[in-house]
Order: C-alpha cells, then structure tokens, then sequence
C-alpha cells in the first residue's frame, strides 16, 4: 500500500507522538509498504527507514500547517493518509493528545473551583484557542472519515465534544517495544543508577516520566511522597524530564519530599531508569493513553495512575497496579503507595504487568492499524466495482 503519513515533525526526540509515528512509519516500511511522510521536519535518521519524506515550508500557525498538508497530499496518490492529529485532509484521523477540547477542561482542574469559570471564559477569547476552534470544525465535520481513538476515554470525547458518530470510530490502544523495554535490563542498569541517585537496596524508588508537571501530578505526587517520609517510610522518588523550575523544588520543600526526591531532568533513554525503579506513578490529569505507563509495565513495574488515563483502561486495579479518582487527592494516591513499599506485594504485581505488556506489544498496534487501512480500502474498491 501507498501511506501518508502526516505530523508536524518526525523527530523522535520530540516527545510521545513523535516517537511513536517514526517506529510506525519504519515498521510499515519494514513489512514492504511504500510510506510517506508530509511534515515540516524529518530528521536525518529517519533517513535510513526508507521513508519517502515531503517536507513542507514552515508555517506560522497550525491552521496554515494543514491547509499546506492538504495542498501536498493532494499531489500525491495515496491508498490510505492518517494524520497524527495536525491536519484535516485524511482517511484516518488520530490525535495522539486525545480531544484537545477534552483536554483543555480537564486542565481547568488544576485552578481553584472559584477561579475555572472565570479561565473558561478567558480561554474563549484567546485567539490561540479560536484557532484551535476552526481547526477542530475541519477535522471531526468529515462523515467518511475514520477516527482512532487510543482509548474508549477519547472515543467518549469524540462524540461528547465534537460530534463524532459511534460507526466513524475504531478502538485502537498504544503498543510498546516490549524488547526495548524489558525486566531484563535490571541486571545492566539497577544499580548504576540507584548509587546515582544514592537510593539503597531497602529504600522504595517510585519514578515518574513527564514534561508537563503540573498536568502530569507531579505536585500530587510530591504532596504523598511528604507524607509517606513524615510515617517514616524508605521511600525515594525520581522525575525524569521536564525542568526543574524553582517552583516545582519550592514546592518539594515545603511538602517535606525534597530531600527525597531528585529532579534527573530530560534524558535521552528513560529505559535504565525504569529498571532502577520499583514502583511507576503518573496521578494524571489528562493522559489519552499514556506510553510510559506501558513502557514501566514493560519493564515490570506496578503502575499507580488514574481514572483520566486511557492506558488505565488495560489494567486491573489490585492486579498491575492500581487507580485513583482524583489525580489532586495526596491521601488518596499516598493509600494506593502504602502497601507497594512492601516488596512482597510489588513482586506479584510486577510479572502481572509484564504480561499485560505483552499482550500490547509495539507489533500488535501496528497490525491493528493495518487492519483500519485494509478496511478504507476494502471500501474504496466496492465503491469503485
């Protein structure tokens, strides 16, 4: 098949999105598809995936993005195109942020109960989010499109916030590298990285990978690590990636975690650090199906996340890990860490998210989105007899 593929940049080193579509895009071309890419930005590695790349010239806003996205696919002959959520001229449309609408009041959480009326009319204003508006009116108003949702979280935010119709939408959860992301890294790298960040073989290390700290529960997070020290608990937590902003250690210290907690900051690999890790925790606000919740099950680890996480719709709580309500409460999420310092209780949990891990390979994603494409054009050829 001939595939477009459309995202503001293939860079891996960008984040998630970025990541993911460059393994797709390689993983197509591996299994003898003809791939191409529409983006403003290719690396150069992306070079040797035998990738057809169609750069497109820097624009000034998202919405010359796709009218600039849609002038080059149209050049183009193409069995199947999916965008990653920046254009509107596709078969099939995946946001990998999930709703942007969903996203923006979920964010409203993280102010004040007084103070989300008040953001919510402000945010209407802003010509920033009027652009996401109009751009949103192109991408969900097309009724022979496909929309892939990364959990059934996002499906409901497809039809609740744009008006998606149920038949329009196919279910199709993240995969992860299962090699990449192994228990059997822990011999390489657990103990390097533990004497880093002086955690001993009695301490508890909880980790959690993010950028967006606040979206993410960081303060959450930090808020129960202060309590589980003040109990007198061995409990370490590394952030890995984002900044560390004078706010975020402020914050630590008052919540008494700073002398618990380190601030990596960004890496290039988070695999050693998961397998220097016991516990993974993401109390977040917003995640559509988070990756690095599957990348720590992969690794073997219990996973801690919430109920606005897409991902957590694979686990069962008590068996992988658990859930939390609310991503702001700290006694809530500092009673789900309590028994997990308990190696004992961990050790079960770890081989239960292995397996969970592995029925969501990386291979099994991709086969799954195979599938979506075979379908169009399945359907394009009945049209066409």
């Amino acid at each position: 098949m001939k595939i477009g593929l459309v995202i503001e940049s293939l860079d891996p080193r960008r984040g998630g999105a970025e990541q993911w579509t460059a393994q797709f895009a390689g993983w197509l071309a591996r299994a003898g598809h003809e791939v191409h890419i529409v983006a403003s930005q290719v690396a150069p590695e992306m070079a040797s995936l035998g990738l057809t790349a169609h750069p497109l010239p820097r624009t000034r806003s998202r919405l010359e993005f796709a009218q600039a996205a849609e002038q080059q696919l149209e050049r183009l002959s193409l069995d199947v195109t999916h965008d990653m959520g920046y254009g509107w001229h596709c078969d099939v449309f995946q946001p990998h942020g999930g709703s942007r609408a969903a996203a923006n009041e979920q964010n409203l959480h993280l102010a004040p109960r007084w103070l989300r009326p008040i953001k919510r009319r402000v945010a209407s204003c802003l010509p920033r989010y009027r652009e996401f508006r109009r751009l949103a009116m192109a991408q969900y108003m097309a009724d022979d499109r496909i929309y892939l949702a990364l959990s059934r979280m996002v499906a409901r935010d497809f039809e609740r916030f744009h008006g998606v119709r149920r038949e329009q939408i196919r279910l199709v959860y993240n995969g992860v590298d299962v090699e990449r992301f192994s228990p059997e890294h822990r011999w390489r790298y657990r103990s390097v990285v533990r004497d880093e960040l002086g955690v001993d073989d009695r301490e508890t290390l909880l980790l959690i990978v993010a950028h967006n700290f606040r979206l993410k529960g960081v303060p959450t997070l930090l808020a129960a690590v202060g309590k589980l020290v003040r109990a007198g608990l061995p409990v370490r937590l590394a952030v890995v990636g984002g900044k560390r902003q004078p706010a975020i250690a402020r914050l630590a210290a008052r919540l008494g975690a700073a002398n618990a907690t380190t601030f990596v900051g960004p890496v290039d690999d988070a695999v050693p650090y998961y397998a220097a890790a016991d516990v993974y925790v993401q109390p977040t606000f917003y995640d559509p199906c988070s990756l690095v919740v599957l990348e720590a099950w992969a690794s073997g680890l219990p996973v801690i996340t919430t109920r606005f996480n897409g991902a957590g719709e694979l686990m069962t709580p008590g068996i992988e890990g658990w859930l939390i309500d609310n991503p702001a409460d700290a006694d809530e999420l500092t009673a789900r860490l309590l028994p997990l310092t308990d190696l004992a209780i961990r050790a079960p949990m770890a081989l239960a998210a292995r397996r969970l891990a592995v029925a969501h390979s990386f291979d099994r994603n991709c086969r799954e989105l195979l599938a979506v494409y075979e379908g169009i054009a399945a359907a394009r050829r009945r049209r066409a007899a």
